[in-house]
């Protein structure tokens, strides 16, 4: 795939607006290759990111499959181990964990789900083995009487999202991007532009404003006490009456439990509804939680898309997009990074990053309703919408 994009010489300065994962990923990438990079963000390391569980799971993570989705997920899970292993030597370990995933289905309505699961994992030629509810307790213990089936996933990875944060806080600054904290309500001057402020990238050029959407996902961030059973040592995918809920260890007996979705626009409250629905599932799945330390309760905008993928090339000349990643940021942030660096370049990105690329958005109205909340605004340069 052409890039469209003149190529840059390392002297070329480059701006990124968003300091999210994304933004990071590809400040880090673009002034290891010799850029001059300065991220916009008021609060860099924030965000969505911040909120998220890092699961790394292309295919566990939704059913059905969407192809171009799968796709993306897959290229960038495997860039993943290299990706953090140079983040290690770059600025600090994101904490990669390669145990895999356990996906548990707690009634006959369930396993009918974790059937499919396993239907699409075995077409795509993933490892995957069927466990009983007797047989997985062995595994993890920690699990409750109501899960009946299991199936454990090898392939999956999960990474520490705030270590990986910090980790490309560091590799950044070791590179010798600046920082800059500061909203950008118009887009800042610099050869190219990157827009990688997630939800709120809507505000700054026509076409996205058409596109980004925030979608409001909850979290609970809890730890376990003297006395109680520790967390799963890998990843819990629980199906508790058709709905989802992930279980996400940390270091120190920490758990990540999530995650709400909800269309609501900018609100980042977090609800007494949405504590109560994610305790209830997950509880089921691992009675022990019960007794666990609810150290935070938090809400994130990830930023959503009309077809779920994310949005990543050429607005128009000297503005590149790198948003609209949905749950899926930190297990593409590998695979973004690599494409921007090749459009900045002039090079052609990954032939899998095609069908992410900006010229797909269609003209219509836009699926963000009002802005008038948005932290930013486009007004580099007067132009109608599109």
């Amino acid at each position: 795939m052409s890039s469209g994009v003149s190529p840059r010489g390392s002297s070329s300065t480059v701006a990124v607006v968003g300091g999210g994962v994304i933004g990071l990923s590809c400040a880090w990438r673009a002034a290891s290759a010799g850029f001059t990079v300065t991220v916009y963000d008021p609060a860099p390391g924030s965000g969505a990111s911040h909120v998220a569980a890092g699961m790394l799971a292309p295919v566990t993570e939704a059913v059905p499959v969407e192809p171009e989705v799968f796709a993306l997920g897959a290229a960038s899970l495997r860039r993943w181990p290299d990706f953090a292993a140079e983040l290690a030597s770059a600025g600090a370990d994101p904490r990669l964990r390669t145990g895999g995933t356990l996906a548990v289905a707690l009634d006959p309505g369930d396993r009918a789900e974790l059937d499919r699961i396993a239907e699409q994992l075995s077409r795509m030629g993933r490892a995957v083995e069927a466990l009983s509810g007797r047989q997985v307790r062995r595994v993890e213990p920690s699990l409750g009487p109501q899960v009946c089936q299991a199936l454990s996933v090898p392939g999956d990875l999960s990474v520490d999202n705030r270590a990986l944060l910090n980790a490309l806080l560091a590799a950044c600054r070791g590179a010798g991007v600046q920082f800059r904290a500061q909203h950008c309500r118009q887009l800042p001057s610099a050869d190219v532009v990157i827009l990688a402020a997630g939800a709120h990238s809507a505000a700054l050029h026509p076409t996205l404003h058409r596109a980004i959407r925030p979608v409001k996902g909850e979290i609970l961030r809890l730890r376990c006490r003297p006395g109680t059973l520790p967390p799963p040592s890998r990843t819990v995918r629980a199906i508790v009456g058709g709905r989802r809920s992930y279980l996400v260890p940390r270091d120190g007996g920490r758990l990540v439990l999530g995650a709400t979705q909800r269309e609501v626009g900018f609100d980042t409250d977090v609800t007494p509804g949405g504590v109560r629905e994610l305790l209830t599932d997950a509880e089921r799945a691992l009675p022990a939680l019960a007794e666990y330390a609810l150290e935070e309760a938090v809400a994130g905008l990830r930023p959503g898309s009309p077809d779920n993928l994310p949005v990543i090339g050429e607005l128009e000349p000297g503005v590149l997009a790198a948003t609209g990643h949905h749950r899926h940021g930190i297990l593409l942030a590998p695979l973004t990074a690599e494409a921007v660096l090749a459009l900045l370049r002039g090079e052609a990105v990954p032939g899998v990053v095609g069908p992410a690329a900006p010229a797909r958005l269609a003209c219509g109205p836009p699926v963000s309703g009002d802005t008038s909340d948005h932290s930013y605004r486009h007004s580099r340069v007067a132009r109608s919408a599109p």
